[in-house]
């Protein structure tokens, strides 16, 4: 068979013992394959760990440095992977973002991949090694060090797989693929076959951490297939792949809770061309992400809200600041303590009553709704966070996506 890209999460390789494990699958697959590139994430909660260093040296790091720092523990994962392949008797050699030729902008903690230059990558592959890559990370026009965003080692795997033809692409994280909910929180929940870019692509915005938004993104946009599958079990996982008629009669396939978030609200601007781009300006300038937009009008005046990761109110809250500096009028409010629930399915383009059956599940759940978003294949509705668990357990009893007496558990 051709070539291989495996991505280990950090739970996967969170100590000595479990990346032995995932070093024994990637051998697996070096005997099946003509080549395989391992992208491997920081080791359990690093990421976390250097975030707080980080934090005690400086309230408000600067995110230069910050990116320097974080990237040191997807480089720690990948020489040790390297490492415990060439101890089981595999030829490995393990590259930083740089060394294999990942560029990116230079927007730090959030940046984007511009090209990867493979010949380093198929120098090591012809050699016969298994190339193992630190995830998250890249290069920028510079030469310093950036980061893809929390998450980025699974659009790190899917930019390698695009850049070198891959044939496949497998996600190895600590569950056993995609479910119709986070059967951490919602423990019937069914693990799904086969979910479309699309769909997938939905619900990973909306909170479904099992791939980053930008991994989907990236691999619909390639035509690249994922597999997502537990790192330790047996199974056959989830595939990500292009929709096929079958999907869409499915009404709902799956509810995400996405928690906290927080909501920036810009009141009383004038209402006039420029306003709202005078707040998205500012947002775009402090490389803020916006989930969702609402704004209203009322005679001279417009209000504008968007919901936001709650680890970017601060920078939300200072760029919505500078553009009321910028219109010479609005008032700018930050409510914290919010959550999201969604419900995602194919099956909303051609059926009716998916509103009617969710609003009606949280009413009587006794969820209040605070704000709506929809989009073609989703509806997302804003709710306090104390509730957010209760309303994601009503939206999926409420669409049936429990699974059946026979289908086994989450692993």
């Amino acid at each position: 068979m051709g070539l291989l890209v495996q991505k280990f999460g950090g739970t996967s390789v969170a100590d000595a013992t479990a990346m032995r494990l995932c070093a024994r699958r990637v051998l697996e697959a070096r005997a099946a394959h003509d080549g395989v590139v391992v992208v491997v994430s920081a080791m359990g909660r690093t990421t976390d760990s250097l975030v707080a260093l980080a934090r005690a040296a400086h309230p408000d790091p600067p995110r230069r440095d910050l990116d320097l720092l974080l990237a040191t523990g997807e480089q720690a994962s990948a020489a040790l992977m390297s490492m415990t392949l060439q101890a089981l008797g595999a030829p490995a050699i393990a590259l930083t973002g740089a060394q294999v030729g990942l560029s990116t902008d230079d927007l730090h903690t959030r940046a984007r991949i511009g090209s990867i230059d493979t010949a380093r990558l198929r120098a090591a592959l012809d050699a016969g090694r298994v190339v193992v890559v630190a995830g998250f990370q890249g290069v920028s026009p510079g030469g310093d060090i950036t980061t893809l965003g929390r998450g980025g080692s699974d659009l790190t795997a899917a930019a390698l797989a695009a850049a070198l033809g891959a044939d496949a692409c497998e996600i190895y994280t600590d569950v056993a693929g995609v479910y119709t909910a986070d059967a951490r929180l919602v423990p019937d929940a069914r693990l799904l076959e086969r979910v479309s870019y699309d769909q997938m692509l939905e619900l990973a915005s909306v909170g479904a951490r099992v791939l980053h938004p930008r991994a989907v993104v990236c691999a619909k946009a390639h035509s690249v297939e994922l597999r997502v599958a537990h790192a330790h079990a047996d199974g056959p996982g989830t595939l990500i792949t292009h929709e096929s008629q079958d999907m869409e009669q499915i009404v709902v396939s799956g509810c995400a809770l996405k928690a906290p978030i927080a909501r920036v609200t810009l009141a009383g601007a004038p209402n006039q061309p420029g306003s709202a781009a005078a707040l998205f300006d500012r947002l775009a300038r402090a490389g803020v992400f916006v989930d969702d937009i609402v704004q209203t009008e009322a005679g001279a005046t417009t209000t504008i809200a968007v919901t936001i990761e709650s680890a970017d109110a601060a920078d939300a809250r200072r760029a919505a600041d500078a553009a009321v500096r910028d219109l010479g009028a609005g008032a700018v409010s930050l409510e914290t303590g919010l959550a999201s629930v969604s419900v995602v399915g194919l099956g909303m383009r051609s059926h009716t009553g998916v509103a009617a059956t969710l609003f009606r599940a949280l009413a009587d759940a006794g969820v209040s709704v605070r704000n709506v978003t929809t989009s073609e294949i989703r509806i997302t509705c804003i709710v306090g966070a104390d509730d957010g668990e209760r309303a994601l357990r009503a939206a999926h009893d409420a669409f049936g996506l429990a699974r059946r007496p026979a289908e086994p558990a989450a692993v």
